[in-house]
């Protein structure tokens, strides 16, 4: 960390990295106290990074519950995930009939990169590696209309910070199960309309996980009242 920043612009770069490398997923709760320690300052600066990163909108502040990662907009993201599934599915479906063994070879040597890292789980690198996978298989897509709603889509994710396997990392392993499931079906020439709704059931999956995780964690519990939330 450059050593030229003030106290509380080291401590805005230290949370908000930790937000977009995935280490802080949404939902989690920022103990200001703690980040002051890990950063060696008082919690002033802390307080300071905070009120900038939730002037960002990603950071959210409640009375008696304190500061925690903003929660991705669940509507907006159901909205991003359910054009996504729909034009990806058919920019899948028309490539597939472009797509040769080369291509499938090197799906699926990502596709074992993907599953290589599951044990020493990377939810950003296990993010890349799952765009680089389904590339290969979209972008051969001969409709450049389509496939410019795949790549605005992506582009849409990554501006709402998504990596769903941050907190539902235990879909990462049925992830990459689908993935091989989909080179079998392009592999054995099955009919379009097959291909594409195995690729838009694939992306849905992640988009039914993330809705049931927002769920589950929307309001934080009444137990999470701390001293952070009365130095605010």
């Amino acid at each position: 960390m450059d050593a030229t920043l003030s106290k509380a612009q080291r401590s805005y770069q230290y949370i908000r990295d930790r937000i977009n490398d995935g280490r802080y997923v949404p939902g989690f709760r920022l103990v200001l106290g703690q980040i002051a320690k890990e950063l060696d300052v008082s919690v002033v600066p802390v307080r300071e990074a905070i009120r900038l990163l939730e002037a960002e909108g990603l950071v959210t502040f409640e009375r008696n519950v304190g500061a925690q990662v903003a929660m991705i907009k669940e509507t907006e993201y159901l909205h991003t995930m359910q054009t996504l599934s729909i034009v990806e599915g058919a920019a899948t479906a028309l490539s597939a009939p472009f797509i040769t063994a080369d291509h499938i070879a090197r799906a699926r040597a990502i596709n074992e990169r993907m599953i290589a890292c599951l044990n020493d789980f990377d939810p950003r690198n296990f993010t890349a590696l799952n765009l680089e996978f389904h590339s290969v298989l979209f972008e051969d897509c001969p409709n450049p209309h389509i496939l410019d709603l795949v790549h605005r889509g992506w582009n849409r994710m990554n501006v709402l910070r998504d990596s769903s396997f941050s907190f539902v990392p235990g879909r990462a392993r049925a992830s990459v199960e689908e993935h091989e499931e989909l080179l079998r079906l392009i592999e054995a020439d099955a009919a379009a309309l097959e291909i594409e709704l195995a690729a838009r059931a694939h992306r849905t999956r992640t988009l039914d996980a993330m809705l049931a995780y927002q769920a589950e964690h929307k309001r934080p519990t009444p137990t999470q009242n701390t001293d952070d939330a009365q130095e605010r």
